[in-house]
């Protein structure tokens, strides 16, 4: 997650404390939609293991570590066979002074005429890289920021590529320089933006590496600007997205890679995190390493999150919508 610690002081004065935010809920219902597919928990701890070792120093934009998780996340997307979206599944920077990547999937929907509509399923692969101070561990892995999340959008890409459920096509994107200032999706939006993208909606997965102590799965970012926290809610039959208060003091919508697509084609995009201020100390650190994480969590928001997306790939018209 981009920093915004920086930002908390002005962002508490200008939030007002008399807004009744502690009582929003979403809806459910009572009979969920089940996805026979299991999520392997091995091959999640696996992915996120090697995405948050030592070898990838860090994953910095612009540095060898970083460039060794791209070929990672290539191979990947072969093995799987989820096509690149360009002519490599490389999308270089804009932006930044030296290449650096995007890592971008393609699945095209089966439908004739919602394939012509994508949804965008992403995370960010870039972290902060070492310390600059000499000390015994210099390197921040960033299990949480954000190889939790990459993991689970890889977990959904190979979904679809397995079952094929997808009427409406789907951008599988693994961000850089979002730690840069949301480099990645800025550069991305610009060019899909030329090609008339028909964009649906992007689900962002930032930080699911470890639980909440709450009586929902997950939070969005963004809240009241869409019905998305409904739908979700409607199409797991669960109460997996709910409200976080800090969210919306903090504005997190404003600080991660939806914003960046929302910015440029005013549709619902937004992340979707555990990471709730409480229940992690060890956000941009060292210590933010594979040992931290909960990858019986991890395994169990993939697979709940997994008819949520289905119905969004699918759905005959566009459930989700904007509500400001």
């Amino acid at each position: 997650m981009k920093k915004f610690y920086f930002f908390l002081p002005l962002i508490l004065l200008a939030c007002k404390s008399t807004l009744p935010i502690t009582q929003k809920t979403s809806k459910s219902v009572s009979k969920p939609i089940e996805a026979a597919y299991k999520v392997n928990q091995n091959e999640v701890s696996d992915f996120l293991k090697y995405l948050s070792s030592d070898e990838l120093e860090g994953r910095e934009t612009g540095t060898s570590g970083i460039e060794k998780a791209a070929v990672f996340l290539e191979d990947f997307f072969k093995e799987k066979k989820v096509k690149p979206y360009f002519s490599t599944y490389r999308d270089t920077l804009t932006n930044f002074k030296s290449p650096a990547y995007n890592i971008v999937g393609f699945l095209e929907g089966s439908d004739p005429e919602l394939k012509k509509e994508f949804v965008v399923l992403s995370a960010h692969y870039d972290h902060i890289g070492l310390e600059k101070n000499k000390q015994d561990d210099q390197i921040n892995n960033g299990a949480n920021d954000d190889a939790s999340g990459v993991t689970a959008v890889a977990e959904m890409a190979k979904y679809f590529a397995k079952t094929k459920l997808n009427k409406r096509s789907i951008l599988f994107v693994f961000f850089a320089g979002e730690e840069k200032g949301l480099l990645g999706s800025k550069s991305l939006v610009q060019k899909l933006e030329k090609q008339n993208f028909n964009l649906y909606a992007q689900l962002n997965i930032e930080m699911i590496g470890v639980p909440m102590k709450r009586d929902y799965l997950a939070y969005i970012t963004g809240f009241d600007k869409s019905n998305m926290a409904e739908k979700i809610n409607e199409y797991t039959g669960k109460n997996t997205i709910g409200f976080l208060p800090k969210e919306a003091e903090y504005e997190l919508f404003y600080r991660s890679d939806n914003y960046s697509f929302y910015e440029v084609f005013k549709k619902p995009c937004q992340s979707i995190s555990t990471f709730d201020f409480e229940n992690f100390d060890f956000y941009h650190h060292v210590s933010d390493e594979f040992k931290a994480m909960d990858i019986s969590h991890m395994t169990n928001f993939i697979q709940e999150f997994l008819p949520a997306v289905t119905q969004i790939a699918t759905t005959p018209t566009q459930e989700i919508t904007m509500t400001k």
